[in-house]
This record gives C-alpha cells, structure tokens and sequence, in this order.
C-alpha cells in the first residue's frame, strides 16, 4: 500500500515553509549563523527540539524560533526552498502549496520582494529540474507546479522580529488591534505589488498566530484588499479554538479555505453568550461550509501533537468532516517539526478511518481541485486531469489494495 501511495501524485495545501527545513541544513547555517540550538546533532534535535508530542501548541510552536533565525539571508532562503521542493518531489509531490510569514525575515539584509524572489529562486531550480526529466516531458507523469502563500499574524508584541519591533515603535499611539491589522494590510499591498512586478507565483494570503483573544474582523481591510487583487484567500481557523473562530473566517474575510477546522463540531467550545442553542450554530455552520466547498486543510498529526485530548487518531474530527461531506484535502502542516510528510498523512487516513477506493481517489484528486494553481484556469483544469490520469493508471497496475499485480 505505501509503494502505491509513495507512486501515485500528490499535493500539499497546508505546509509552512519554516516548520519543514531539513534539520541536516539549519545545523548547518545555524553553525554558520552562530544561531543558537539545544543540540547540534541530528539525534540531539530530534530528541530535544522536533519532538513526538507536544504540551500544546505554544510549545510546538517554539520550534520555529530558531527555524526562522536560520532564514534571514537570501541565500538561506533559497537553499531551504529548494531542498523543501525537493523533498515534496522525492515522495511524490508534484503540487504544493508552501506558506509563511515574510514579516519575521525582513531585516537589514532582505525585504519582502527579496524574501519572495528567493523562494521563488529555490523553488524554481527544484521545479527545472524535476520538468525536465524525460518521464515528465513526455507527459508520462505530471509536472511539479507550485505556489506561495503569503501569512499574516493575527498578533505580535516586542521581540517577535526586528521588523515587528520597527512596526510596533512606529505606531506606538495605537491600540493593538489596530497595529496587527495595519501590518497586515502592508503585507497584503507588498505581496500584490512583487506578484504583479515581478510575475512571481504568489497565489494565496492567510492568517496565522493564536486566534484566542485576536478576532479575524482585525484584518478585514487586509483581505479585503488581497480580495480586491485577486489573491485566494486562507485562515487559520478552529486549531486551537471553538467554531467561532472558523464562522470569523469565513464571513469577516470571506475564506476560500480553512486551516486545521478541528474544532468545528465542538459545541462546548461556543462561547458567544448570544449564541443560545451551539448545536443549531455548529450544525448551520457545517452546512454553510458544506455547501460553499469551503475546503478545510486537515492536518492530522499536527494536532495530536499540539493537542494531547485527541488522544487516539480514531477520535480526530476528521471523521464527522467526511461524514459530513465536506469538502477536505490532507496536508502535512508542518514536515519536520512534525516529522511527517504526504505519504504518511494519507497512510494514517487510510488506516484510521477506513479511506479506500473511490472515497480515496475522491480526497487526493478533491486537493488539487481546489488549490490556489498559479496558471489559468483552463491550464489547471488539464493539470488535474493528467493527475487523474496518472492514478487511474498506478490504481490499475497497483490493484485496489495498493499491490503491484504480478
């Protein structure tokens, strides 16, 4: 089974950029860097820095301290990149979708055109090269396309970057809520203008961060504007908070796709004092998001990492979204702070809840469907195909069960 999912093509919505950095390399540049680690080993990190669970998501969330120290020069970037990409092409990958938060690498040596055009760069190279093999020129196996999905933080206080603390001391007479929005829309306008000067495949805008105490109406005129200049539109909703967070999604910014959603069915998680029946709320709610194809990004072991309740993999609410109906795609989140990739998302989906057939096919093809694809619309619409295709193919050599027929 795992041979044929390792064969057949893939595609990852959800993964950030700064949690999948091969530990190998930020050794390395944190060497070069002078960045401090709590080991400078592969056994160390893996033992005291990429760990196997988590005490919540704040602790998971330490990790990407010093991934993001390790990505404050172009040549960093570029490097992380295209090892990234060539990590999601090594198992299969041929579409993915990678997101971060260029507001933490602005510093002296880089702006956000300079952080964009290196991802690009490093992107790029892996993509050329992958393009070029004969199996993907004769149309034999897809192409590896990708996009950039730019993030903005729901919030930010003294010591998160130096470009935060440059923004927080320009705009010391106003209130909180007000400077995160504003951030937000500069980075908004930023993306926009590099995108559209610079051709770059920057696709999708999103809001990451801790959503408890932080509503998405702070960056309505953000996604208003990235709206306005044709950029998809993801949030982060429903990781680590109730449904109200992911309702905020999706009308205040109008979210084309939701992040994590776990906790979209948890009616003890209705806060509102005006909500007076949370069953009806979450039940409304769910059918509006079923209804639209509003896709949620499910990343599985990222929250029994970040969130030790779930307890078994069984209990995830993934299995009320299929149950549902809605529309879902399995993502990695993060790869190596998560110490995951495609494969094994969808080979723990597969077991845990009884995934197979057409049900399967239906999930993997459903992600590339509803990505953010950088190209025309006509241009997606035959990529999807050749990855039917391609599945169609590998699902007959392969069998039902995934084994290769004698």
């Amino acid at each position: 089974m795992e041979q044929f999912i390792r064969a057949i093509p893939k595609c990852d919505l959800h993964v950030h950029l700064d949690g999948s950095l091969r530990p190998g390399t930020l050794i390395d540049i944190a060497k070069k860097e002078k960045i401090t680690l709590p080991s400078y080993t592969l056994e160390g990190l893996d033992k005291l820095l990429f760990r196997d669970q988590y005490a919540d998501l704040g602790e998971y969330l330490q990790c990407f301290g010093v991934s993001i120290a390790a990505m404050q020069t172009p040549e960093n970037i570029e490097r992380v990149s295209y090892e990234f990409a060539q990590d999601n092409i090594n198992e299969g990958v041929c579409y993915v979708e990678t997101r971060f938060a260029p507001q933490f690498h602005i510093n002296r040596n880089q702006d956000i055109e300079s952080i964009l055009k290196s991802v690009t760069k490093g992107m790029d190279r892996a993509k050329q090269e992958y393009n070029a093999r004969p199996e993907v020129r004769s149309g034999e196996v897809p192409a590896f396309h990708y996009g950039i999905i730019v993030c903005a933080m729901r919030a930010f206080g003294k010591g998160f970057s130096e470009y935060f603390d440059t923004f927080l001391e320009a705009h010391k007479y106003s209130d909180n809520p007000t400077v995160h929005g504003l951030a937000s829309l500069e980075l908004a306008k930023a993306s926009v203008s590099t995108r559209d000067r610079f051709g770059l495949p920057v696709v999708g805008f999103d809001l990451a961060g801790a959503e408890a105490g932080h509503p998405a109406e702070d960056h309505i005129a953000a996604y208003k504007f990235a709206h306005k200049h044709f950029l998809h539109l993801t949030v982060h909703a429903g990781e680590a908070y109730g449904p109200e967070s992911i309702f905020q999604a999706i009308t205040d910014l109008y979210a084309d796709r939701i992040g994590h959603g776990y906790y979209l069915f948890d009616t003890d998680k209705v806060s509102a004092p005006e909500i007076k029946n949370p069953s009806t709320y979450v039940d409304r709610l769910a059918q509006y998001i079923a209804e639209r194809r509003i896709t949620i990004e499910v990343c599985l072991t990222s929250n029994l990492q970040t969130n030790p309740s779930i307890g078994r993999i069984e209990n995830h609410q993934f299995r009320k979204m299929l149950d549902a109906k809605l529309s879902t795609t399995i993502c990695t989140d993060n790869r190596t702070v998560s110490k995951t990739s495609v494969t094994k998302e969808i080979l723990l989906a597969m077991d845990a809840f009884n995934l197979k057939g057409e049900a399967l096919k239906d999930l993997l093809v459903y992600g590339f469907k509803r990505s953010f694809f950088p190209g025309s619309y006509a241009e997606k619409r035959q990529y999807v195909r050749s990855v039917i295709n391609r599945y169609e193919l590998l699902e007959k050599q392969y069998g039902p069960l995934g084994k290769a027929k004698a």
